[in-house]
């Protein structure tokens, strides 16, 4: 699939993007006969590539928000399709209705059989409104839970993709038991006697994200969220202002180094240079080796020891040691 970037630019990807169109403009005159532009090329190859480690590696707290929101970055939907093989996607909550915000199934990871969810928030306009633009609804966790009740009766790990800016808070999800869904599968979720494996894809706002993130090892993506609330959302109820996202953004500490200091991630999987959205490919075979390595490590823990393990990460989390000594190293 190779490099993959679209035609969306961000405001700080714009000088990279600029030098990207001069190479390309050189590389179709050089195709010319007696003309050799490979030196020019050459010249300016180097160029991108030291603007893009100084980009980012210097990222600012409201630029790593917009780039795990990157329209082209890969979705739930993509890593299924590509790290997952010979998947069988189940619908339906059995008791109100399918919410394709959350898409589940069964599946092949190298040969071993997985149950898989993922939050997807579409692409083009018509996909995004189907799939609520990755806000899911009550139906959504109870579908979610129903399929992980099912891989634990017949011994199957799981794997969730994350990428939600938050549950949907419309009134009729309201009124179906949205709180009361998404609590019911925190504590369902830790009773669940095979091994889960949680990926933040791009956003993982809230109990929505958490909804399906009770997991053995929750991982993210290098560029990507993991927070209470949305920088925008914090604003509102802190300045009633959501244009302050950006002071907000870094007031929450959004990186995935900040948040494995506090123990709410076990770890980060690493993203080619300039973002998962530059090279699909290379972020598959990525994904494909670490979700096999961690499933790898569950696979020979014993049941309770398992269970017992995942309720201990998550009941430590917030600890004052653990809190006290991660603010006291900024």
């Amino acid at each position: 699939m190779g490099v993959h970037t679209g035609n969306y630019t961000l405001d700080f990807e714009r000088p990279v993007r600029e030098l990207e169109n001069q190479i390309q403009d050189l590389r179709g005159v050089s195709g010319k006969p007696h003309l050799d532009l490979s030196s020019e090329v050459g010249a300016l190859q180097k160029k991108v590539d030291k603007l893009i480690t100084e980009i980012y590696g210097n990222l600012s707290p409201w630029e790593r928000v917009q780039l795990s929101r990157h329209p082209n970055r890969p979705h739930a939907s993509d890593y299924i399709k590509e790290v997952l093989s010979d998947f069988h996607e189940l619908h339906g909550d059995r008791k109100f209705a399918d919410d394709p915000s959350i898409i589940v199934g069964f599946a092949y990871l190298d040969g071993r059989k997985v149950a898989v969810l993922g939050i997807e928030k579409g692409r083009k306009t018509k996909d995004k409104v189907h799939r609520n633009f990755g806000m899911p609804r009550p139906e959504g966790y109870r579908k979610a839970i129903r399929i992980m009740k099912l891989a634990d009766q017949f011994n199957i790990p799981i794997i969730s993709f994350v990428d939600t800016p938050g549950a949907y808070p419309g009134i009729g999800a309201e009124e179906r038991g949205q709180a009361s869904a998404i609590a019911e599968n925190l504590a369902e979720m830790f009773d669940i006697k095979v091994p889960i494996v949680s990926v933040i894809i791009g956003e993982g706002g809230s109990g929505g994200a958490l909804g399906i993130a009770i997991a053995d090892k929750v991982l993210m993506m290098e560029y990507s969220i993991y927070s209470v609330i949305s920088p925008e959302s914090c604003a509102s109820i802190l300045w009633a202002d959501p244009k302050k996202g950006e002071t907000a953004s870094k007031a929450l500490k959004l990186s995935p180094s900040k948040a494995q200091e506090l123990g709410v991630i076990d770890g980060t999987i690493e993203e080619p240079i300039g973002g998962a959205h530059r090279d699909h490919q290379k972020v598959f075979e990525t994904m494909k080796k670490r979700l096999s390595k961690e499933l790898d490590s569950l696979a020979g823990i014993g049941t309770k020891e398992l269970t017992e393990s995942r309720f201990k990460k998550f009941r430590n989390m917030g600890n004052e040691t653990i809190c006290q000594v991660a603010f006291d190293s900024h």
